[in-house]
């Protein structure tokens, strides 16, 4: 096996694993355990994985996002209602503009519902899947391919989204911790936060599993957003918090037990009184 199709199994097989040790790789791929090393260090410097003690880890840190392929498996019901949700929000005969999160890419059946409409996004896997579709003007932005995010980043993404204006945008994190989402790169946050000035209206989606976790850039205070969609599962004392931050919640309908029920639309109603007042 070349050694570059070897690297590739890796990634595939850390996709699937999430993490592996230097011994089951070489026992997985018949090889020496420097050999194993050498791969390791190389997809490293790529940016693929995140060598780890004795092993390799494809999960993200606070400097490590991970592959999109490895997020996209990631709490996809949950993703799917949060998406579902955010959609919600747009009207036909709007223009959206969707990052590259894996959240963004589980809107496009909920897009197709929507038309006519203009979407712009760098998400590949977006472009690909809309190109073509009736009822959908397809604005992709170019730049610089980026294979771990899937997506078109740079100078001419962010001189694209520069000259644009879109009634809404539908965004991601990697990271929130107290009522401030963060993100690992920086050269992603500028394309987000340049989708942040150009659109009217901004929504966070974020799943239960980036609470708690930190990154090393700060993206934007909660409150910044018109709105952050979230699911039932994150805890009832993070709710609290972000209420007293002024951040404005929006709940996926499904697998909301009585309490959450009961709290999510006195959170909502109170909202949407501020919001009228």
């Amino acid at each position: 096996m070349r050694p570059e199709d070897r690297r590739d199994d890796i990634v595939e097989f850390l996709i699937e694993k999430g993490s592996a040790s230097v011994d089951v790789l070489a026992d997985k791929f018949g090889v020496s355990k420097m050999t194993i090393h050498r791969d390791l260090d190389f997809l490293e410097d790529d940016g693929l994985l995140r060598k780890v003690r004795g092993g390799a880890s494809i999960e993200a840190s606070g400097q490590f996002e991970s592959d999109f392929r490895y997020r996209a498996r990631v709490a996809t019901d949950e993703k799917r209602e949060i998406a579902q949700r955010a959609a919600g929000f747009i009207e036909p005969g709007t223009s959206v503009m969707i990052d590259d999160g894996s959240t963004s890419l589980a809107t496009i059946p909920y897009l197709l519902k929507k038309v006519p409409l203009t979407v712009i996004t760098n998400n590949l896997a977006i472009i690909e899947q809309l190109s073509g579709k009736p009822g959908i003007t397809l604005i992709a932005l170019g730049g610089s391919y980026a294979r771990k995010f899937n997506g078109f980043f740079g100078v001419l993404t962010h001189n694209a989204l520069s000259t644009l204006r879109a009634d809404i945008a539908l965004l991601s994190t990697s990271a929130i911790t107290g009522s401030t989402a963060y993100h690992q790169d920086q050269e992603i946050l500028a394309v987000k936060r340049q989708m942040i000035e150009s659109a009217s209206a901004t929504y966070l989606m974020a799943d239960h599993q980036k609470f708690g976790k930190t990154a090393l850039h700060v993206f934007s205070h909660l409150s910044e957003f018109d709105g952050v969609i979230v699911s039932p599962r994150i805890p009832s004392e993070t709710v609290g918090h972000l209420q007293q931050e002024g951040v404005r919640l929006y709940f996926t309908e499904d697998h909301v037990n009585d309490e959450t029920i009961l709290d999510r639309n006195q959170l909502e109603d109170e909202q949407d009184s501020a919001g009228g007042a």
